[in-house]
Parts: C-alpha cells; structure tokens; sequence
C-alpha cells in the first residue's frame, strides 16, 4: 500500500501497517506506543503459536512431561491437562518447539539438540504457519473494525518473514502481494549500534530461529570446518553443540537477512532506522515518522 504523499497517509481515516524488521529492532515497541483504543495489535507471532502451531507445541510439552514417571501417571489418569501460555510478551512456548539443531541431550539432561530430519519438520511446520497467519491479516483488518471497532490495525510481522517469501524483483511472491495490497509495509532497519545489542543478547541467551532450508545446508559444513569437526552428510549433526551452533550462525544469519528486507521494502514498501523508533512515544510520533518515510521515497523516487 503507497501514498502519494505523508499527508496523504495522515488523512486517512483507517491506517493498516505491516512492520518488518529482525527480531530485537523494536518492531513490538512501536506498536506498544499506539493507542489501545485505536489501533487492533496483530502479532504474527502469537498467531502462529495459538493456531497453527498449538497442538505441535502441546504435543512437545506432553512428550517431555511423559519422561517423568509422577506427570505420566497423572496424565495417563487425565489427572491434570497441560496448557500453553502464549501471549505477546511470552513466546517461549513457540521457541522451545523449534528448537535447535544438534546434538541430543545426554541421559537426565532437560535440553538437547534435534536430528536434522526433526528439526527440519518443526522448521516447516514453523512455516506453514507463518505463511498462513500473514494471509489471515486481510481478514483481520475486516474483523478489527467489523466487529470491535478499532479504525486502524498493527500487524507486527513474524522475524522471518524476509524468509518465507521470494523477495527478488521479478517474482510476484503470494504473501508480499496481499500484504501489501492491505497494508502500507515499514522495514524498521537496524544499524551496527542496534546490531550489536541484538547480538549481545543473542550471545547471552542463544534462542532458535528459523532458517531455510538452503541456507541451513551451506553454512553447516562451514561451521564444521572452522570448528574443526570432521566433514560428513549434512544430515549427520549429531556432534554439532547446539548452543554453541546457534551463537555461530547469528552473524551469518543476520547478514544473508539483511538484503532480503531491504529487498521488500525497496518494492513494497517505507524504511524507518530502528534508531528513529526508540525516540517513538506516542501515536503522534508514530504518524510522523511514518509520513516523513512516505515523503522520502517520494522525493527519491521524482
């Protein structure tokens, strides 16, 4: 969705954004400034993990549970249920579904690594999801306002995103077209100041993340050699530490991202710098950058 002009998206009575942007650049803490009572908050995220990935994610809880004789017994006696508690703030549940790729947890241990071949299914099944619950935004613009009112909608997009889609020129990808017929799409860009505290972060806590197929299967037999771990298959990860893995893909992952946002928002699409959002404090100030981002492209563009 473009405007001819910043003004032109200030006048509009009903406003529907997608964020993009890397997890940790503040895509979350700019819909956190808009008013409640205004805007309908869509977190692709929560979506994936609520409906497409609920009984997955459940079903991986009652497997570990189903380890330890006391839970069996009571779960085998429908004794007790077991719940996820997804909310915005809280995706652990979808984290620890996808997991990490690696070697297995020794015997008594609570976390391990996956074989490449589970890992690969949840990876999948991540993305179905994702896939799903961006064509799921038209509807809920609809429902927004049909049903509850709210004259503008948020749609805080998922960090891999940039990896579900075929961002490239020439290609008329599903979910950028209907995203960007439906809403007007800001790429939040990080710079190296933002780089670094998502890394440190990311060193700190090494979290999973989504990664596709191709790039998966290059950079694991890189990552062999500069641990001087003997070459084999790519499906034989059994000797990958999994943390250990995770910290030495970040970098790499970030750089083969990068290009694949700028690539969206340089067809579909605004930039903002993440540095400009953490100045945001109000729906005034989301307006404002929003509109001189509108009116950039559009001097750039004459």
């Amino acid at each position: 969705m473009f405007f001819e002009s910043g003004d032109a998206f200030r006048r509009a009575a009903n406003k529907s954004i997608t964020l993009l942007g890397m997890s940790g650049v503040g895509k979350t803490m700019l819909a956190e400034r808009l008013p409640t009572d205004l805007w309908f908050h869509y977190s692709a995220d929560y979506r994936i993990g609520t409906k497409y990935l609920e009984e997955d994610i459940l079903d991986n809880i009652k497997r570990q549970a189903m380890q330890v004789p006391f839970l069996r017994n009571l779960l085998l006696s429908d004794s007790i249920y077991i719940c996820s508690n997804i909310t915005v703030q809280n995706l652990d549940p979808i984290s620890t579904f996808l997991g990490k790729i690696g070697r297995p947890a020794p015997a008594g241990a609570e976390e391990g690594g996956l074989s490449y071949a589970a890992f690969r299914e949840r990876q999948d099944l991540h993305e179905q999801g994702e896939i799903s619950s961006m064509h799921d935004v038209a509807r809920f613009i609809h429902k927004a306002l049909d049903i509850y009112g709210y004259p503008n909608f948020i749609n805080d997009a998922s960090g891999s995103i940039c990896e579900i889609v075929d961002p490239s020129p020439e290609a008329d990808d599903p979910v950028l077209e209907t995203l960007a017929e439906n809403t007007l799409l800001l790429y939040i860009r990080a710079g190296e100041v933002d780089y670094q505290r998502i890394e440190a972060a990311a060193m700190r806590n090494p979290k999973p993340w989504f990664y596709r197929d191709d790039f998966l299967r290059a950079v694991i037999p890189q990552y062999r050699a500069e641990r001087g771990l003997p070459q084999a298959a790519v499906e034989q990860v059994e000797d990958i530490d999994p943390d250990d893995f995770v910290k030495w893909v970040f970098p790499r992952l970030w750089q083969h991202r990068i290009p694949r946002y700028q690539a969206i928002a340089d067809r579909y699409g605004y930039v903002v710098e993440a540095s400009d959002v953490a100045d945001i404090r109000s729906n005034d100030d989301v307006t404002d950058l929003i509109a001189a981002a509108i009116d950039r492209r559009v001097r750039d563009a004459a």
